[in-house]
This record gives structure tokens, sequence and C-alpha cells, in this order.
């Protein structure tokens, strides 16, 4: 993977001289990434037969800009260095898998803590315990092996588990606070907080609607 080193900014001086250290730290990111995309596509694969349907719809990923990892480290307190990139961030490498239903989310995390390879370091629920902005989603930071040439590294990846429509409501959420709108911010932020409101009662309803049709179904046989 390469890594364009020609975006880090000009007052991350640190991480610049670091440049052989930081392309050889986001290499390791990005393979356990490989890893991680691997475990979920091969439950996605299990789920689709054993379901007869596939409760994961879609699987991205991303690595950290140093832009991203910098502005990050500074809002935390500490240098930008690489060892402290390594140190105290935790979704450096991360991972985004996108569901149909609500329940879908918590099968797919429940799979995954039982893989012995798997460790969860934390999970913050915020379906159970949106954030006040009305943001939804289920967060797991995992650390998992990664096999390199010199032995078996551990390395971190942060995994986010949402709905489809959590996601859309996710997407313009983060369009609002990097614009940094001021005329009508206030009543934005208010209606995109109805807005998850509804999501939310959408997507639970759902899941309702999509229960009582499968007992339909087992009633027929």
């Amino acid at each position: 993977m390469a890594v364009e080193l020609d975006i880090i900014p000009s007052d991350t001086e640190h991480i610049f001289e670091q440049a052989a250290q930081y392309q050889e730290v986001m290499m390791r990111y990005h393979c356990c990434i490989l890893e991680m995309r691997t475990k979920i596509e091969v439950l996605s694969t299990e789920m689709s037969v054993r379901y007869r349907r596939n409760p994961i719809e879609f699987i991205e990923s991303r690595l950290k800009t140093p832009s991203s990892v910098s502005r990050k480290l500074r809002k935390m307190g500490h240098e930008v260095t690489v060892e402290n990139m390594e140190k105290y961030l935790s979704d450096i490498a991360g991972i985004r898998v996108l569901c149909a239903y609500i329940d879908d989310i918590y099968e797919i995390a429940r799979m995954l803590a039982c893989q012995e390879d798997v460790n969860i370091i934390t999970v913050k629920d915020y379906i159970k315990n949106p954030k006040s902005n009305g943001y939804r989603s289920y967060h797991l930071i995992v650390e998992i092996p990664v096999n390199f040439s010199d032995g078996l590294r551990p390395v971190r990846c942060e995994i986010q588990i949402r709905t489809i429509a959590m996601d859309f409501w996710a997407t313009l959420d983060h369009d609002m606070q990097y614009k940094k709108l001021v005329e009508d911010s206030d009543e934005i932020m208010r209606e995109l907080k109805e807005c998850a409101d509804v999501i939310h009662q959408t997507d639970e309803k759902m899941m309702r609607l999509r229960e009582r049709i499968h007992r339909i179904e087992e009633d027929e046989f």
C-alpha cells in the first residue's frame, strides 16, 4: 500500500521526519483492515446461506489521513509523533458494516466477539445510548494478530456497525460538522435530531414487520 506522504500538513514536522516509520506503521494498519474485512466477509457468506438472506449489505474501510491523525492528536493534547499515533489512537484503521436491520447489528457484533483471535477492547453502543445530536451506531475497538514476515503483531481497528438509514443520516451530519455553517445552523441541527429520531423509529418498525412476515412464513409450512 502506498501512503501519500505529500499530504502531511507542514506543521506536523515530527511525522514528516519519521516518514519511513510512518509508512511502516500505516502498512500494518492497512494489513489489519485486510484481515478484518476477510473475517467479516466470511461471516457474510455464512449468514447468507444459513439465514437465506445476507444481513450485511455493505462493507467499507478507510485509513485515517495524516492530517486527520495530527488533528486528533493535537486535540487530545499530544505531540504529533508516530509513537503517539500508535499509543493514543485506536481508530486509525476503520471498517464500517452496513446492515438492513437493527438486530443484525447485534448479531454481527456477537459473532465477531466469539472469534478466538478477536480481542474486544471497547464497546460503545450509540444505538441504545445515542449521542445528544441523534447519532446512532455500534462501535467496537478490536485488536487482532496480523502475521508479518517478522512474526505476529497485534493491531487495533475500529468497527462501526449501523443500518443503512443510520449511515445516511451520519453522512449528512458529517457534512454539517465540517462545513461549519453559521446561518441556520441551530435550526439545521434541530431538524437533523428530529430526522435521527424518525429514522430510528422506522428502523425499529421495519425490524418488527420483518419478524411478523417470518412468523407468517413459518406458520405456512
